[in-house]
């Protein structure tokens, strides 16, 4: 890859110029403006320090040696700012980048290797079994799930788990619900309201145990919605089975143990400020009752009991202030809190028409995700869910995510993809024989070359995506290239009259190139890849 090379480049003229020691990796980045160059290095930055350089000194020594005798494709290096080495390259990068999609196909291209060994566990979505998913676990189902997917690309070996709080009690008051409802009366104090209640009620079978089977009806219901959207998890993990099993109480003993638990006032404490939280949090009540901390505690002990070795837990906006206890629990059984990271998902605003949406026909005070699927379709939500950073607030407006226009950014995207298939079936259907030995030196047109040079920033994208956890970069990505790929569309004619038979099976190979790019960038979404609109 050109990166490679141009970083091998320039460490050879560090050891020219007898500089040591060597840095030990070499940045290079895409400028942010196009007239700046092609690609981007800091390295006499880093370097001329440790060296006794002046860093723009050592720019243009670098400069010097580089245009004397240049790398492949290089046309001009050039010093700027303090001390930058800047690459301007010829069209002849970006027709190897071509190969390099095509060698690679949709399996191997943008994937890496820098998670290889390590074991990762995706919690996300991790609702009460107690009603619907509401819109809200949307987001954090389309994100949990494109995470793990980003990861996985990147060689991590990467699990997905739900974890059902079925115990406590929210689940006594929906127990209470359902059995108020099969008697034909209200609702307890307190207790669940909605269509839903009265529906699921009146399926219960008779002698059912209530807690077992709300249970499971609400899982059951929790299944068929994400199913919907492409969310699939490796396991459920249920809290009850902690307390079945006695982890909860052996996790307790552990800490106890391990000094970091004292009793006063009649409660169970964890000493969390020994490991940096704002105050001490209580385990166990005056009343013996656990609090929602010690479950968790026992939990995430599971996690990495089972061999783990990076947890990643997508939570709610309203638990930001739980993440710095969750890690103060970790350091507490003798883990790295870097082991642990909390992502949290920031709310979801509805609107139709311009005027937001609260409530649902069938629970009441929450609109179900099921219903946001009803309206949009999955493809469309999951997409618009993805489309920012989860530390924003998001507006979700249904008149622009189920529009058939190019102002909706899933409409946009498959819609490229579509032509692209287009394309392919129009080249297949006047029998155009796709030739091995093709010249890609013939692709100059801009429209041509903006496809591969956003396809080029798709490996860094991925690996970027994965280390921020930001499956948004994702998003903008597939949308820079469906940009691409409708300009491309507009104005390069594949086939017809005026377009030699050498470009026609260049632009093919081209076209192939954005089929595999757009296949990438939307199963990493988990966004389907329509042939046709």
């Amino acid at each position: 890859m050109i990166r490679d090379d141009l970083a091998a480049s320039l460490l050879n003229c560090l050891s020219v110029l007898e500089i040591q020691p060597l840095p030990a990796s070499v940045q290079l980045e895409r400028p942010a403006r196009r007239e700046h160059g092609d690609w981007s290095s800091n390295i006499a930055l880093v370097a001329a320090k440790a060296a006794g350089w002046n860093p723009r000194e050592l720019a243009g020594r670098i400069a010097e040696i580089l245009s004397a005798d240049p790398p492949a494709h290089v046309t001009a290096v050039e010093v700027a700012g303090p001390g930058f080495v800047n690459f301007r390259l010829a069209d002849s990068w970006l027709h190897d980048v071509l190969g390099e999609v095509l060698d690679a196909g949709v399996e191997g291209y943008a994937t890496s290797t820098v998670g290889v060994g390590t074991r990762v566990l995706v919690e996300f979505v991790s609702a009460n079994p107690t009603g619907p998913l509401h819109a809200g676990h949307g987001r954090g189902a389309a994100f949990g799930d494109s995470l793990a997917r980003i990861l996985t690309r990147c060689g991590y070996e990467v699990s997905r788990e739900n974890y059902l709080n079925d115990r406590g009690t929210q689940m006594q008051l929906f127990v209470a619900s359902l059995a108020a409802r099969q008697r034909g009366e209200e609702i307890p104090e307190g207790g669940y309201q909605g269509q839903y209640i009265v529906d699921w009620a009146a399926e219960i079978p008779e002698g059912a145990d209530l807690m077992e089977w709300g249970e499971a009806r609400a899982v059951a219901d929790h299944r068929e919605t994400l199913t919907r959207m492409n969310v699939e998890f490796d396991s459920w993990f249920s809290e009850r089975s902690m307390v079945e099993s006695g982890a909860i109480a052996s996790t307790l003993d552990d800490l106890r143990a391990r000094g970091v638990v004292e009793d006063h006032d009649g409660a169970v404490w964890l000493r969390s400020t020994d490991h940096g939280d704002d105050k001490d949090r209580v385990l166990i009540k005056s009343d013996g009752e656990f609090t929602y901390l010690l479950p968790d505690i026992a939990y995430h002990r599971d996690k990495f009991a089972r061999g783990y070795d990076l947890l990643i837990d997508v939570w709610g906006a309203d638990h930001h202030g739980y993440v710095p206890r969750m890690k103060a629990a970790m350091q507490s059984l003798g883990h790295d809190p870097a082991e642990l990271e909390c992502v949290i998902i920031q709310l979801v605003n509805l609107l139709k028409g311009g005027e937001p949406v609260r409530f649902s026909k069938r629970a009441g005070d929450i609109v179900e995700l099921s219903e946001v699927l009803d309206e949009v379709g999955a493809d469309s939500a999951r997409l618009t869910y993805l489309l920012q950073s989860v530390d924003s607030t998001q507006t979700f407006d249904y008149d622009v995510v189920r529009s058939r226009a190019m102002d909706n950014p899933v409409f946009y995207v498959q819609m490229a993809y579509a032509r692209i298939r287009s394309i392919q079936r129009v080249a297949d259907e006047r029998g155009v024989q796709r030739e091995t030995q093709v010249d890609r030196s013939l692709l100059v047109h801009e429209r041509e070359l903006d496809i591969l040079r956003t396809l080029s920033e798709l490996p860094d994208t991925v690996r970027a995506a994965a280390a921020d956890r930001a499956p948004h970069r994702i998003t903008t990505w597939v949308r820079e290239l469906a940009g691409t790929v409708h300009g491309f569309y507009h104005d390069c004619y594949v086939m017809g009259d005026g377009v030699p038979a050498e470009l026609t099976q260049a632009r093919l190979q081209l076209v192939e190139a954005a089929s595999v790019g757009l296949a990438i960038g939307l199963d990493l979404l988990g966004v389907s890849a329509p042939d046709q609109m």
